[in-house]
Order: C-alpha cells, then structure tokens, then sequence
C-alpha cells in the first residue's frame, strides 16, 4: 500500500493525535512560528491543515485527499499532488513549508529540488523534522518496527542528512529553531523554542535560495 492511502484510511486517527498531544503540538506550532514566514506560501505535506491553518500558510499539497479535506475546512486552499512533482510555476512563492513530511517522501533530495524551483530569488524553505537519533525519532522508528501504519512507511533522517542535501542543491541554511527538549514518555508542557538543536525531538531549519 502507497504511503498516502494509509493517510486516507486513517485520517481522523492522525488528527486526533494533536487533540491527545496538544502542548506537543503547541510546543512544535511555537517553533514552526518563530521561523517568521512571510509572504505567499506552499506547505507540501499540508495534512489535515493543523500548522498551516495556524500559521496563515494559504496554499498546501498533498497526496491524500481525505487529510486535503479536512485542511480545506481550515481554510486552506489545496491542491492533491506529490512533494516531488509540485503542481505550480517555477519562482511564485516566498516561501515553502515542510513540516515533518520528509519522513514519507519518496525522496527527500527530489521534493527539495522541486521546492527550491517554486521559490522566488531568496525566498525560504523551512524544513521541520523529528530527527532520527533523538528520542522522539528513536520511539517512533521502534513503532514502525511494531508495525505502526504510519511510521512503518516512514524513513527517518539526521538534522545532518538533511542539512546535507539543502546545502547540496545551494540552499544556505540562515537558522536553527528547535523543541521537545524532554522525552516522549516525559510529563509533556508546552515549551519555548532555542537555537539549540542537540537533542531535540523537533528541529526547523530556515534556508534561503
């Protein structure tokens, strides 16, 4: 089964994981917000429109159209289509938005390039993540290994894999936001962002074209 049914068949169950965990999700909106995004945006890999809806993204892609359904009710104008044939001009946004998405693309390399090619001269990509080695990356690898139908699909990436990649398509990484400082069987609160990423079990990264 493709990555994206799986989001069709249990789209309500993903967006009630934010209802259950919301200062996680609070704690994770706090460091997406402080990447100052401006300007006509594209989140690719909107979901059910959760960060988006809160952050004023107006445009979002997916390929599952029950999770675009519900981002549409959001107010989120979406279009179905993959991270690595995005379906727009080359330089018509500010900025783009992916927000623990690389985790289920296809290719990570691919969706970059294609963001990179939609973004006008300087404009931003802001890539958020679950890093691989951090104890949030680590309890959810060990639940695809359980065979969770999300993460059981999902291929992980170090905060230095995809720095690798950004800066090899000469995208120059300006800033660091990152969360989660406690584990995922700590008592959750909602938490401020930092600059400091070791350990963290979410990171954003702020990269200019």
């Amino acid at each position: 089964m493709e990555t994206y049914r799986v989001f069709d068949e249990y789209s309500k169950r993903y967006d009630e994981w934010f209802e259950r965990n919301r200062e996680v999700f609070e704690s994770e909106l706090l460091a997406v917000s402080a990447l100052g995004l401006r300007g006509s945006g594209l989140d690719v890999g909107v979901g059910t429109g959760m960060f988006s809806a809160s952050i004023g993204v107006r445009y979002g892609i997916d390929p599952s159209i029950n999770m675009l359904r519900v981002a549409k009710t959001r107010g989120v104008e979406v279009v179905r289509a993959l991270g690595e044939r995005i379906p727009f001009r080359d330089g018509c946004f500010d900025y783009i938005l992916v927000v623990d998405t690389i985790c289920f693309l296809q290719s990570l390399r691919n969706a970059l390039s294609e963001a990179k090619r939609v973004l006008k001269s300087g404009g931003i990509v802001a890539v958020c993540l679950i890093p691989k080695d951090s104890p949030w990356g680590r309890l959810y690898q060990e639940k695809a290994r359980e065979g969770h139908p999300f993460y059981a699909r999902a291929r992980f990436y170090t905060l230095a894999e995809v720095e690798e990649v950004l800066s090899g398509l000469g995208l120059k990484i300006l800033e660091y936001w990152a969360t989660l400082s406690y584990g995922p069987r700590d008592e959750p609160y909602v938490e401020a962002p930092t600059s400091e990423t070791r350990d963290k079990g979410f990171v954003c990264l702020k990269a200019q074209r």
